[in-house]
């Protein structure tokens, strides 16, 4: 039997890269899939037809997780599509870095509004649907930058270390309905957002990582597979870093 035959998973940011690889790698399982985008291009429904061509349950949706009252209407929809959600994975991120010095206002808001607020909208709008089941498995996104800080992302390094200290607060609220909360904090992933970077930066980074290799978006979606599976029954509130020991 695959590891999650009869569930059903909410990825959010789900278009292409980490997101991309989690839905993938759970429809593989078994698993059917909601997925979610901010824009409903041809990157992301062809990210549908590809989860529909393991053999599973696919639909995307459209909205912006920033929103409380989109996220509480779509967390709805889903409802009514799926029945259920078994899987919620926060994996919906974006970049606006800069030094302090230089940053403005609205790009401080807007990081902290789609990193952070939107685990806190999709969180809570999941949350009663699990209490009903007296199950699930919550996966939150951070980054090994919310762990050890990094200059000219202070506001991504403020929404992910948010992240962790959210997960480990509510994995204490509703561990006692067998739903569990977890972290995974990622390192240096080769995606198409540092496939960007120049060649010496991006050596400069692999030279600090012990395993001497950034990490793929595979590497995550396996990370997301064990916390969402029953492998993981007994691990909450925890945060597991994927970042080739650069962090110890």
């Amino acid at each position: 039997m695959k590891l999650l035959e009869g569930k059903t998973a909410l990825i959010t940011g789900a278009s292409r890269g980490i997101g991309k690889a989690i839905a993938l790698k759970f429809a593989g399982e078994g698993a059917d899939i909601a997925v979610t985008n901010i824009f409903d291009d041809d990157e992301f429904k062809s990210t549908i037809k590809e989860i529909e061509a393991l053999g599973v349950k696919a639909k995307g949706y459209v909205f912006n997780v920033a929103s409380f009252n989109d996220s509480q209407k779509i967390i709805n929809e889903i409802l009514t599509d799926f029945i259920k959600i078994d899987i919620l994975v926060n994996n919906a991120g974006i970049t606006k870095d800069t030094l302090l010095m230089r940053m403005t206002e609205e790009q401080w808001d807007a990081v902290i509004a789609v990193n952070l607020k939107s685990v806190f909208n999709l969180t809570k709008a999941v949350i009663q649907p699990m209490l009903k089941q007296k199950g699930g498995s919550i996966i939150n996104m951070s980054s090994v930058v919310g762990v050890s800080g990094n200059a000219g992302q202070s506001n991504y390094s403020a929404s992910k270390a948010g992240i962790l200290g959210f997960t480990k607060s509510i994995a204490k609220e509703v561990g006692s309905r067998s739903i569990r909360v977890n972290a995974i904090a990622p390192g240096f992933i080769l995606t198409e957002m540092t496939d960007k970077l120049p060649e010496d930066i991006k050596n400069e980074w692999i030279n600090k990582i012990p395993l001497r290799r950034g990490g793929t978006p595979d590497d995550v979606a396996n990370t997301a597979l064990y916390l969402a599976s029953d492998l993981s029954s007994y691990v909450s509130g925890q945060t597991i870093n994927v970042c080739g020991g650069m962090l110890t």
